[in-house]
């Protein structure tokens, strides 16, 4: 039976094995010292990793230097740029290079910047757009970077097919996905009983 397991073990590729029996850690962003996805280190971009190391280097951040890699991910929709502290990646929506060649630097020295402001506090915890982050934005050229994007960048259409239907006043909700508990009307629920769920409210699914 071991012996087994181990053939069938070779014919898979490193990624499934590490989803198997590897580790089953989740993910998140630059204020996590867990590790990001495999698919992070795809479509590397050399230029604005050197470029990254450099400022890196200048700022007397030399461990930071030696770890950071910016690279460019298709998998991104409208997020714009994610940064992963510890282990100093940044990655970057490909949709970026339909805008100017400013807009794209401009969203990498915002990420660069969570990279900055964690590795110089550590493992102290700090407010991902905090006055640590401000900084580091500033010493990066970008005083005074706004927290969430403007642009454009267009997410997935996803068809709303489930609908519910309040039995009281006939307003019709619909969703991507189907309620997994009972949910009433909240407008009902809140003129006719002080915001309480009442079943009275209920919503009916699939009623037009």
């Amino acid at each position: 039976m071991v012996k087994l397991l181990r053939q069938l073990e070779l014919r898979f590729p490193d990624w499934i094995r590490s989803g198997v029996g590897g580790d089953k850690r989740k993910t998140s962003p630059a204020n996590s010292d867990k590790r990001p996805p495999s698919r992070a280190l795809s479509g590397l971009d050399s230029e604005m990793t050197a470029w990254c190391r450099d400022q890196a280097n200048a700022l007397a951040l030399p461990k930071l230097a030696g770890k950071v890699q910016v690279a460019w991910n298709a998998r991104m929709r409208t997020t714009a740029g994610r940064a992963w502290w510890p282990h100093g990646h940044i990655e970057l929506n490909p949709k970026l290079k339909d805008f100017s060649e400013e807009e794209i630097w401009r969203t990498l020295k915002h990420e660069f910047a969570h990279l900055i402001a964690y590795e110089r506090c550590g493992r102290r915890r700090i407010q991902p757009h905090g006055i640590e982050w401000r900084a580091a934005c500033a010493d990066l050229g970008i005083a005074g970077e706004s927290v969430k994007h403007s642009l454009p960048l267009e997410g997935r259409k996803m068809k709303r097919k489930h609908t519910y239907t309040c039995p009281a006043c006939d307003v019709v909700i619909a969703r991507v996905r189907p309620f997994r508990r009972a949910v009433a009307c909240h407008d009902c629920c809140r003129k006719f009983n002080a915001g309480s769920y009442h079943d009275r409210f209920r919503l009916v699914k699939g009623r037009l």
